[in-house]
């Protein structure tokens, strides 16, 4: 316990510097009123009275909706449907797990912070009628993750903490430990400025390579020793204190007895289809008397090994990368200095403005009577008096100041590489709508670094995905996927698909698959010019000839793949059209057969086709003269 609490007291005092930065960040990017003080001078420097939020805008607008699917290449060609299978059911998942929400976050902190982080882990408190456990993947915000001094890749890391914000109540379900009497660590776990809460507490989580390779953890809070594992990713049986049978739940169904233990399995029996365990022949050698060895054989049950993924749970997205830092680079790092110019500029302008008005110029001693009516009365006693009445207007110049902030701002949006095009503001330099999708393009190649970094971090979380469900997901899980026309299929993931056998007849597990991500699949959302496409294909008979039926139906498919609205109906009334034809097709083709005579009974009454004239098109019967 205290070698686990003086690694993270270590780590933290050494990371301690980013944290600070990031603190500094979020006010950037919330909006600070705060401007640097003038080098050189003692005065300390006053907020701003106005700030426009440049970073937050520039942020803004490269927040991208799209959420990578994956695409697995096996390295086997005998293993193309398996790579199929691997694909289809990570759609599922990010279907059902909340990637649109933790992709919203992501978006914002990467490019804030120079980095986010994925935690993956496996749920045995969800549970279906059929299936125990499920994948569970929530986003850490990086000052949520305190590395190893010095390693900036974590899959080379010994070992690294998380800190997570927990309710009392929750820690005591999960791990059976009462900490009510405990305070909270690290408020700042649930965010920037936070107080402490009474009901609350902070878990400290440690992962770290064990002296196998494999990966261990251990987590704790406050005093508290919650859990120790050394290798946690193996898997374990809760059995029964008393009677040692296995515990489903929290009684033991033989005894009834409550008392139980976690114990490490690493095999379990192969089953044939109807769940009775296999069995195999094993040859025993031992020596005799006189040293002769002897071979005795007895019958065991076939046993498979479990799989373990052996692998951080945690996945890192980069910003840009940067050599020597665990996070990538800052977009508000980038243009800090430039936000608090324009913090003073804008500060400048107001006052500027704030401080002209109108002056009214009368004679000594005269003054104009202070009422609420609209016409006011003022005495003069001679026509001088009058002309000495005047409305001076002091107008300051800020065209400078003006200038200087343009420029500033232009200066911030070159750094990260975004346009006025890119932005969807006015841009003079675009003249015509190729122009301006030329110009995003540009800008998008800039940004091109980071959409690869991103990229690269979901192939990564793809492959922890997929290796947990290969050592957790015990049952067969459903699935649904689209087969080649476009139809909805239904199928399964079972993991005993992906177990093999060598040549010595050992069983092994087959992970063998390259994880990236499907390009294409971004393109999905521009959707309208996705349609367009579609039709000019149709309309140039890419499908083939645009009246047939078949060219429809393909069209109508893929505009259905396109969540073209009604194009299901559409599709659904082409396909049952397509049918009946063919169906009045084959009728008429079987008609024909009927009436034509299928042999002559008769050879006197063959007809020989050499002595019989050529019939022309146009004379009401067969055209001969084309055979």
């Amino acid at each position: 316990m205290k070698k686990w609490q003086d690694r993270l007291s270590k780590a933290r005092s050494k990371y301690q510097p980013e944290l600070n930065l990031m603190v500094e960040r979020e006010e950037i990017y919330r909006g600070t009123h705060k401007i640097d003080k003038v080098h050189g001078k003692n005065q300390k420097a006053q907020d701003a009275v106005v700030a426009r939020n440049v970073v937050a805008e520039i942020i803004e607008a490269e927040v991208s909706s799209d959420i990578p699917t994956p695409k697995v290449t096996p390295r086997h060609e005998e293993d193309e449907q398996l790579a199929k299978t691997i694909e289809d059911y990570i759609r599922n998942e990010l279907d059902r797990l909340p990637f649109e929400r933790l992709n919203d976050q992501d978006e914002r902190t990467t490019p804030t912070h120079g980095g986010d982080l994925f935690l993956v882990e496996w749920d045995n408190t969800k549970r279906t009628h059929t299936t125990r456990g499920a994948l569970s993947v929530t986003l850490l915000h990086p000052k949520q993750f305190i590395p190893q001094p010095g390693v900036y890749n974590i899959p080379e890391m010994d070992y690294f903490f998380i800190q997570l914000a927990q309710s009392k109540e929750y820690i005591k379900k999960k791990y059976g430990k009462d900490v009510s009497a405990e305070d909270e660590e690290q408020p700042d776990a649930r965010g920037f400025e936070q107080s402490v809460v009474d009901d609350l507490v902070t878990e400290n989580i440690g992962y770290f390579r064990n002296s196998d390779g494999g990966i261990g953890r251990v987590a704790w809070c406050n005093d508290v020793l919650l859990e120790y594992m050394e290798d946690y990713q193996a898997r374990r049986i809760k059995t029964c204190s008393k009677c040692g049978a296995d515990m489903q739940g929290d009684t033991c169904p033989y005894c009834g007895s409550k008392n139980g233990e976690q114990k490490t399995v690493k095999d379990f029996a192969r089953t044939d289809e109807n769940g009775i365990p296999m069995t195999k022949m094993v040859e025993d050698i031992s020596l005799d008397e006189q040293g002769n060895p002897t071979v005795t054989q007895h019958e065991e049950n076939d046993m498979i090994p479990y799989y373990k993924p052996d692998v951080y749970p945690v996945v890192l997205r980069r910003n840009v990368s940067v050599v020597g830092k665990l996070l990538g680079s800052s977009d508000v790092d980038m243009v800090r200095d430039q936000q608090m110019l324009v913090n003073k500029l804008d500060s400048a302008i107001s006052q500027k403005l704030l401080g002209g008005g109108s002056v009214i110029t009368l004679p000594k001693g005269k003054q104009i009577r202070r009422t609420d009516e609209n016409f006011k009365v003022f005495e003069i006693d001679s026509p001088e008096e009058k002309a000495m009445v005047d409305v001076l207007t002091l107008q300051p110049d800020i065209s400078r100041d003006m200038a200087f902030e343009d420029s500033t701002y232009t200066a911030m949006r070159n750094l990260i590489g975004i346009t006025d095009s890119f932005q969807g503001r006015k841009d003079s330099t675009a003249t015509s709508g190729t122009a301006k999708q030329f110009a995003a393009a540009q800008t998008a190649g800039r940004l091109e670094s980071r959409k690869v970094m991103k990229n690269a971090a979901y192939a990564d979380l793809f492959e922890v995905m997929f290796k947990f469900l290969l050592a957790y997901s015990d049952e067969p899980r459903p699935m649904v996927y689209k087969d080649t026309n476009g139809t909805q299929m239904y199928g399964t993931f079972n993991k005993m698909d992906f177990l093999k056998v060598d040549e010595a007849g050992e069983p092994y597990w087959n992970d063998e698959f390259l994880f990236s991500v499907d390009q294409t699949a971004p393109l999905a959302g521009n959707r309208e010019n996705l349609w367009q496409e579609a039709r000019m294909n149709l309309e140039n008979g890419c499908f083939g000839d645009p009246a047939d039926m078949q060219s429809l139906l393909t069209f109508w498919t893929i505009m259905e793949g396109l969540h073209y609205p009604l194009a299901s109906e559409v599709k659904q009334q082409l396909s049952e059209r397509l049918e009946q034809q063919q169906q009045m097709m084959a009728q008429q083709q079987a008609m024909m057969q009927q009436s034509m005579p299928t042999e002559i009974s008769d050879p006197t009454q063959a007809v020989n086709l050499d002595d019989m004239p050529s019939y022309q098109e146009g004379g009401g019967s067969l055209g001969m003269s084309g055979m």
